[in-house]
Order: C-alpha cells, then sequence, then structure tokens
C-alpha cells in the first residue's frame, strides 16, 4: 500500500484519468473529490463489497430451479 501526505487542495494522480483531491479536512474527517471518466465505477469499499456479494450471490443459481423452469416452458 502506498500512503501519500496531502493538504487541503493537493491532489494525487492514478494513471493518466483519475485526480483524487482533498476537498475538506474537519476534524478526523478529510472529504476526497475524485475526478475520473465516466466508464470507470467509483463506489466506497462498502458499497463496491455489498455489490461484489450480490453478485456472486445472483450468479449460484439453484440447479433444481432451473429444471424446474425448464420443465414448465417444455410443457407449454
Amino acid at each position: 500500500m502506498l500512503i501519500l501526505t496531502r493538504k487541503l487542495n493537493e491532489s494525487i494522480i492514478i494513471g493518466d484519468n483519475i485526480e483524487i483531491t482533498i476537498t475538506a479536512i474537519e476534524g478526523d474527517q478529510v472529504k476526497l473529490g475524485i475526478k475520473a471518466p465516466k466508464q470507470i465505477d467509483v463506489h466506497r469499499k462498502e458499497i463496491y463489497d455489498a455489490i461484489q456479494t450480490e453478485n456472486s450471490a445472483a450468479s449460484c443459481t439453484d440447479l433444481d430451479l432451473l429444471k424446474h423452469f425448464q420443465e414448465k416452458l417444455n410443457k407449454k
């Protein structure tokens, strides 16, 4: 992990097209501004983790459920 020290209104650049700027420091909170291309998803880590968990659960379809739908389709 790279650790950087930045002051208010200072930035870091990731790659050629992502800029992260310190926009405010209030007590123990730091507010970040993120400039990135629209095609790049930017999420808080807990949201990203929740999305990954949901995607993983959705991809584990019960085979019995699929067989049930297959049987219903074949009856039509």
